[in-house]
């Protein structure tokens, strides 16, 4: 963690010392540590788990009192006529006709309410409120599973910048092994000793090696972006990972992982969690053909004038209230709510053919990681005995024909055999290392806890 807060005020300085110190010191617990505050998925996962919290608070609010004011104030510039019979009681025999017009209403008028309504029973409710926290459930799951995708990429990439490095050594090494017999060979040629042909199959040799080297740090800066790029990092920074291919691959680690059975997943966990909001739903669904009832109130105050300065006087305001209880009853919709019944439950039955499914996957992946783990480590030693072998015939070859009883031919064949045997090895490193990772996410312990 010491390391990881240094990281974190390397990163926090101004912009004149970021120039001065570009360079930044990790170990893959340092990565990590990094990619789980820093990378995108990981912090939106974060952010998703919020938003359930807020869902809950959401659902929540709808069982709890819903208040409301109200205001108005209203003029008529033409109040509307109500015609009436011209017959007693209200006839008038001075008016022709059959009917009488009348004009009811005022010019100005105003009014303040307060509006109260509380639920007493909705199904949908409850259910809605449940499947709020298992929603939450959900997210959480969510997280620990993108935290699991980080801690698997960083992991992979790391190993790769740890291959591209040790592949740019080696091709340093083989750079100035051939720059050191190509300078032989030309001195022996000078002195008669070696022919033209000799010198340039060397040269050939050496521009081969050189292309590899070239090729090398072109991918050893292509893996270091890549490394930044999952762990959140800003591209700016260059890195200097302290550990080695050889630390972080443990034999003994390697001979436990072969011998430890499957724990739980993530992915089964928030399958489990779908299943469960699925039949939410269809609870849901279910219990909207039940009827919903409310608690209504209402307290209002009202006035009018025919002028707008007398519409606010006290003695031309009167107040009313209200309380009473409402019920819905669903009767018939169509058969909807049929059909989404049925549509949940189908959906029900797919997601359990998919748990079903699942957990053979979980068992496939299991034995394929174990086999691919125990066939890599045993490619690795055979890798790292062909190394020694390479290396040795090499050396021999090469004092062969210092000594004048070998052939140019075998040392740069030698030379070449060597170069393979390099590259192997290092690809036997890092193919043992990436099923490593793959086991662990296959036996459920590829997590993100770095405590230990």
């Amino acid at each position: 963690m010491k390391n990881y807060l240094l990281i974190l005020a390397f990163l926090g300085l101004g912009v004149g010392q970021v120039h001065a110190q570009e360079v930044v010191q990790l170990t893959l617990k340092d990565a990590l540590e990094y990619a789980m505050e820093n990378n995108v998925n990981t912090r939106n996962a974060r952010l998703e788990t919020l938003v359930s919290k807020a869902t809950i608070k959401e659902t929540t609010a709808t069982g709890l009192p819903q208040i409301t004011g109200a205001f108005n104030l209203d003029y008529n510039p033409s109040i509307p006529v109500v015609f009436l019979p011209n017959e007693p009681p209200f006839g008038n025999p001075d008016i022709p006709g059959d009917v009488i017009p009348a004009r009811f209403g005022i010019s100005y008028s105003s009014g303040l309410a307060v509006n109260v309504k509380q639920m007493i029973f909705n199904g949908s409710f409850f259910v809605g409120l449940r499947a709020a926290r298992t929603l939450e459930q959900l997210t959480d799951f969510d997280l620990k599973k993108a935290e699991n995708d980080v801690v698997e990429n960083v992991k992979k990439a790391y190993f790769g910048v740890l291959v591209s490095q040790e592949r740019v050594k080696l091709g340093k090494a083989n750079l100035a092994r051939l720059d050191t017999l190509l300078k032989e060979t030309k001195a022996l040629n000078e002195a008669g000793f070696a022919e033209k042909i000799e010198v340039s199959r060397v040269q050939v040799q050496r521009n081969n090696a050189y292309t590899q080297f070239e090729q090398s740090i072109a991918a050893y800066q292509i893996s270091q972006q890549i490394l930044k790029l999952q762990m959140g990092m800003p591209m700016d920074y260059e890195l200097a990972l302290t550990e080695t291919l050889t630390e972080l691959n443990p034999a003994a680690e390697i001979q436990e992982l072969l011998t430890t059975e499957a724990s739980g997943r993530v992915e089964m966990n928030q399958l489990e969690t779908n299943i469960e909001l699925a039949k939410l739903d269809l609870k849901n669904n279910l219990v909207q053909y039940m009827p919903t009832i409310d608690l209504n109130g209402n307290i209002r105050r009202s006035g009018a004038g025919n002028e707008l300065n007398r519409v606010y006087n006290k003695q031309n305001w009167f107040g009313s209230s209200l309380i009473g209880i409402s019920m819905s009853i669903p009767i018939f919709d169509g058969l909807a709510k049929s059909a989404r019944i049925q549509k949940n439950r189908i959906q029900i039955s797919q997601l359990e053919n998919q748990r079903n499914f699942l957990t053979e996957s979980f068992k496939n992946e299991v034995f394929t990681a174990k086999t691919n783990l125990k066939n890599d480590f045993d490619l690795l030693e055979v890798q790292r005995e062909n190394l020694d072998l390479a290396t040795e015939v090499f050396r021999v070859a090469k004092v062969k024909y210092q000594e004048g009883v070998g052939s140019n031919l075998e040392v740069v064949d030698a030379d070449a055999a060597l170069i393979q045997a390099e590259i192997n090895y290092l690809g036997a490193i890092y193919d043992g290392l990436i099923s490593l990772v793959e086991l662990e996410k296959a036996l459920g312990l590829l997590k993100a806890d770095l405590t230990n």
